[in-house]
């Protein structure tokens, strides 16, 4: 099982377009972090205007570790910036606050699909970690009914992935959004710049959903072949 050359023909797209995933985020990040913005604003200053156009004042603003490690916690209501954003000038740096910032108005109002993503989180970190385990042992064993239990644990990853697409889609529609409204972006060629980085984020979320699925449709090769072997 483990040697199958099957598994390549499942993996290999997804293993391909994950890379290349990489390199756009990689490439799209490292050029604008290096174009400061025309107003020259950091990004917490960025944020601040942005949270409290929405009125989301009430959101916290700290620090986290890294590079690209920037998200927005629904449970702490905190917006958390790497240092080169929060303090750089870059027109990449706005781009990333205010896809954060989207995602803090999306807990606001109530988005559903982000309710519905953040839901089923303990759900998924239970499928994630032993989806794959049960059904190994279900597959290597040939008990079909566990081996299927596996497949269906693990499938909750999928729709994870599969919501968490027009989660970060939608967040980065409302960067835009905000950042044209509240005059952030005041050169024209900024805005592409901004859109550069949020499409190039937006192309790793496609990624992680085709591997996850790549994983899930080659579990049902497996099962699928098991079954017919056995009849």
């Amino acid at each position: 099982m483990y040697w199958n050359p099957m598994y390549f023909v499942f993996a290999l797209p997804a293993l391909l377009l994950g890379m290349y995933a990489q390199f756009k985020i990689r490439s799209a990040y490292g050029k604008y972090t290096q174009v400061g913005n025309a107003l020259g604003i950091t990004g917490v200053e960025a944020a601040q205007r942005l949270l409290a156009s929405n009125g989301l004042e009430g959101v916290q603003l700290e620090g986290t570790p890294g590079e690209l490690t920037d998200h927005y916690d629904p449970g702490k209501k905190r917006l958390a910036l790497s240092r080169d954003v929060a303090y750089g000038r870059s027109l990449a740096g706005l781009a990333i606050v205010a896809h954060e910032v989207g995602h803090a108005v999306q807990d606001h109002t109530n988005y559903p699909l982000m309710k519905l993503r953040n839901g089923i989180v303990p759900m998924v970190q239970v499928g994630s970690a032993l989806g794959p385990i049960v059904f190994i042992l279900g597959y290597m064993f040939g008990a079909s009914g566990l081996a299927l239990l596996g497949l269906l644990l693990f499938s909750a990853s999928a729709v994870f992935a599969l919501l968490t697409l027009p989660v970060e889609m939608d967040a980065s529609a409302r960067a835009l959004q905000m950042l044209t409204t509240n005059g952030l972006l005041v050169q024209r060629d900024e805005t592409a710049g901004a859109k550069s980085v949020l499409d190039a984020a937006a192309l790793t979320y496609v990624a992680a959903l085709l591997q996850v699925l790549s994983t899930l449709l080659y579990y049902v090769f497996l099962l699928s072949g098991s079954s017919r072997r056995r009849n």
